[in-house]
């Protein structure tokens, strides 16, 4: 039973958009669209809501063609990008109205960046869905380009093409456009399907004010913060903790990157744990049998969702009836730095190793098809871990927790065991299947793990003998046996400096929309 909770005051239905200035404004708006589309294949599911009004739906929707989805591809998934745009006019090509590019601070600069990239995986079996996001700046190889943002792609060969079009063959720029726009898609298609190995099947694009729109249509959003955050630039202004969201503030929260730890890997986790608090709506309450709230939910997306042609979206969403939103799992690529530089050092960029994305991504989609979101929805970050030296070796539990501190875990409760005595160093845990706790033992070298049930959940023990030889022992090369706990830290903290330019940020988490109460994030 989720908590009664106190939010601030929302105005549902309005749109509010704080101004953002300079370039962050423009690098913000999408990041929050491509909702829309994840929604706009998944609203109907659970709710009981007539066929007849699906394919409403899908009449009023802009369909294009491109010949670069599908191919040769024998996966037996459905894999949809979602791409969200900067676009100054709705689905159909007409430009939104004044008071709407105010209320959303887009100006009337025209900007074809894909900032909101997202690939999403339906198994035959339509019981999983995988949501795997792209950074904006990932540094990748495009077929049509060499190295370069991902978040370019689209815009550089638009451009490019509508040049040789006519400039160089004299087509008229009206007969040239939908061209161009065809080349920018099927180029990022291409480049998207190299960096993940996966063929894709469907296209959905998204313009500017569909997110709000959806937003407020579903009754707004809740979400989690983990600290008080203002930010101007954005227009971020919110408490600690949890709160409702109309759109335009929806909209701001997925728009900040300044003053976020990781910069814009923070802000893709904020518009995931967005994305997956309204999935969990719609898969998970009656909210669509409003019928207000349908025909406000079919006017934001016919204004704003342009989806590729030959996509049933009626049989699609038949298929996908056996879906539960604990099965639909949010992710992010794996990525080496979030602070790298472009090959002529011009560039700050995201940098990947598209070999070990792609193994990521072929392990992620396996899992989820096999039905093990719990498994690749855990993180270091959900288990608390008391760590107990039952040896005479000073200082062993302050530097193996310092060691699991800095793989993510939370640190509780570090000391000499006051309990029974143990044999052989062990991680102890609710169960012995407990995720938290063979991830714990995975990381001090494969300790076994033995099932407490005076444990509470969420929490593991880790108990130390003599005997014990793993991370922060000191004869593994990590730090000295006899170490005290201050020694520990402070050596640890060195060992952290002297590698913090060069270590890998810590992985995003995979985010479920299978919670009743939304993950809290920075």
């Amino acid at each position: 039973m989720r908590p009664i909770r106190q939010y601030p005051d929302v105005v549902l239905g309005e749109t509010q958009v704080t101004s953002e200035t300079s370039g962050a404004g423009m690098h913000g708006r999408s990041l929050g669209r491509t909702v829309l589309a994840l929604l706009a294949v998944l609203v109907m599911v659970g709710t009981g809501v007539a066929w007849g009004s699906v394919r409403s739906f899908e009449n009023g929707i802009f369909h294009f063609t491109t010949a670069m989805l599908g191919g040769e591809s024998d996966d037996g998934a459905t894999d949809i990008l979602l791409v969200g745009m900067d676009s100054r006019t709705d689905a159909h090509g007409n430009p939104l109205s004044a008071e709407e590019l105010a209320q959303l601070h887009a100006g009337n600069d025209v900007a074809t960046n894909t900032d909101t990239i997202i690939l999403v995986r339906i198994p035959t079996n339509g019981r999983s869905a995988t949501a795997i996001s792209i950074p904006r700046d990932s540094y990748v190889r495009s077929p049509s380009l060499g190295k370069t943002k991902i978040n370019g792609v689209y815009g550089e060969v638009k451009l490019d093409t509508m040049k040789q079009l006519v400039e160089v063959q004299g087509q008229d720029a009206a007969v040239a456009e939908p061209k161009a726009v065809e080349a920018g898609r099927n180029a990022l298609i291409e480049t998207v399907a190299e960096l993940t190995g996966v063929t894709v099947d469907h296209y959905a694009e998204i313009g500017l004010l569909g997110f709000s729109l959806i937003t407020d249509a579903l009754g707004g959003v809740e979400v989690c913060l983990k600290n008080a955050v203002y930010e101007p630039l954005s227009g971020a202004d919110f408490p600690a903790g949890w709160q409702r969201l109309d759109g335009s503030r929806a909209l701001s929260f997925v728009r900040q990157r300044h003053d976020l730890p990781r910069g814009d890997l923070d802000r893709v986790v904020r518009q995931q744990v967005v994305m997956a608090s309204l999935a969990h709506e719609v898969i998970s309450s009656k909210t669509l049998t409003s019928p207000a709230t349908m025909e406000r939910l079919q006017n934001a997306i016919q204004r704003s969702v342009v989806i590729s042609s030959g996509w049933d979206v009626m049989d699609f969403l038949k298929q996908l009836q056996k879906l539960a939103a604990g099965n639909v799992a949010f992710a992010t690529i794996p990525v080496l730095a979030e602070n790298g530089w472009s090959d002529d050092g011009m560039q700050s960029v995201v940098t990947v190793d598209p070999t070990q994305v792609q193994e990521w991504v072929s392990s992620l989609l396996h899992n989820q098809a096999e039905g093990k979101t719990a498994a690749v929805t855990y993180s270091p970050d959900q288990t608390t871990a008391e760590v107990l030296n039952d040896s005479d070796i000073n200082g062993l539990a302050g530097a193996v927790s310092d060691r699991l501190g800095a793989k993510g875990f939370v640190i509780g409760t570090v000391g000499n065991n006051e309990g029974a005595k143990v044999s052989e160093s062990q991680v102890q845990a609710p169960t012995e299947d407990d995720l938290g706790a063979q991830a714990v033992a995975r990381e001090l070298g494969g300790l076994p793990v033995v099932a407490n049930t005076e444990i509470p959940a969420g929490t593991v023990q880790v108990v130390l003998t003599e005997e014990y030889a793993g991370p922060g022992s000191g004869l593994d090369g990590t730090l000295p046996a006899g170490t005290t706990t201050e020694e520990a830290a402070a050596e640890e903290g060195t060992v952290s400096k002297a590698s913090a330019d060069t270590a890998a940020p810590l992985a995003s988490p995979v985010i479920t929309a299978g919670s009743d109460d939304p993950r809290c994030v920075n």
